[in-house]
């Protein structure tokens, strides 16, 4: 098991920085329920297949709780990748009251 490395949504800075990418590995469902803007959107389940199009930089990697992009961050840094996994995940991006959209055009929420 790879080393996972974890940051809380407090130590996130807001804005998030220039050349930080955001990875969302949630279902299609969730993503858009809401997430945040500008995120990259891959399910853990097609990241194998996608991992292509995860940018060289530092990314952060989302999902509901932490479980799924811990997974992600585990495998995506056995890749070689910059990463760093989202602790508390969207949950607690929106209980933070950090900026999120819908694809609904609902207001976004996270279920």
């Amino acid at each position: 098991m790879h080393h996972v490395p974890t940051v809380t949504v407090d130590g996130v800075p807001h804005p998030l920085p220039e050349g930080l990418t955001v990875l969302d590995v949630r279902e299609p469902d969730e993503w858009q329920a809401g997430h945040i803007d500008g995120a990259l959107h891959i399910p853990l389940g097609e990241l194998p297949a996608r991992s292509a199009e995860v940018p060289e930089g530092q990314t952060l990697v989302v999902c509901k709780a932490g479980g799924r992009s811990a997974q992600a961050v585990a495998w995506l840094g056995g890749q070689g990748h910059d990463v760093v996994n989202l602790a508390g995940g969207m949950l607690d991006w929106q209980a933070a009251g950090r900026p999120m959209v819908s694809e609904t055009g609902a207001p976004p929420y996270v279920g």
